[in-house]
């Protein structure tokens, strides 16, 4: 249906004007009912999109600052692949300090959501060692060294407690006030080890060593077997350590 779907939020409902950072998805700012808001439009499944949508509104309730789906006129959550959602206003983080913020936040995610289920059809990290494919994952079609190397790295994150991970924590994607940290984008956010939300500038969640290189391996492993095979997943593998 396309952006046809945004009628479902009112008469009134517009697109304004496209937002940078969607790759797999189209990403506009919209306005509903008046204001401003955020509109996704995808192709994932509705039991993605629900699981999504719930834990956007399990975190809102905790008191977490994310963006939180606006309903439809009919009162769902999304519909066609659609999803509208409260826009954030923030700045991206500068300092050493914005970054423990965040860090602050992030472990507060990883706290809340202890046993959540997985995201239906994604695979995590351990999931890998034996499974070949996930949502945006496919192992068959990277080099068979390339495969051996992340599952090395995945290995070493093995029978580590799981959470629901953000999954995509980059500056863009971190909205900062004086008195709050809002993540926006959870569009790859599944269950996964917390650490890997957790390689930050100058590592600013205080992984010792060790765990800070567990976890730096895994996350470019997952980012190259995620985003295969552009420019920036070559890049990422070459950072995987061979076996």
């Amino acid at each position: 249906m396309g952006w046809e779907a945004l009628g479902r939020w009112g008469e009134d409902a517009v697109r304004v004007e496209p937002l940078a950072g969607g790759v797999a998805n189209d990403v506009w700012r919209v306005r509903v009912d008046g204001r401003l808001a955020v509109g996704r439009l995808g192709t994932r499944s509705d039991a993605d999109l629900a699981w999504e949508t719930e834990l956007l509104r399990y975190l809102d309730g905790e008191g977490l600052t994310v963006p939180v789906p606006i309903p439809a006129a009919d009162g769902r959550l999304f519909a066609d692949g659609l999803m509208v959602m409260t826009y954030l206003e923030g700045g991206a983080p500068e300092t050493g300090a914005d970054w423990r913020r965040v860090a602050g936040t992030l472990r507060r995610l990883h706290q809340l959501t202890r046993g959540w289920p997985q995201r239906p059809g994604w695979r995590s990290s351990s999931d890998l060692l034996h499974a070949e494919t996930g949502t945006r994952i496919d192992l068959g079609a990277m080099p068979p060294d390339g495969v051996a190397r992340c599952r090395a790295a995945w290995a070493r994150l093995a029978g580590h407690q799981t959470c629901v991970v953000h999954g995509d924590l980059n500056p863009g994607n971190v909205r900062m006030t004086a008195d709050r940290v809002a993540l926006i984008d959870w569009d790859e956010s599944h269950v996964d080890v917390p650490d890997l939300d957790l390689v930050l500038p100058g590592n600013a969640a205080g992984l010792d060593d060790v765990a800070h290189d567990v976890a730096a391996q895994a996350s470019a492993a997952w980012e190259a077997a995620v985003c295969w095979d552009d420019d920036y997943s070559v890049k990422r593998l070459a950072e995987v350590r061979a076996v």
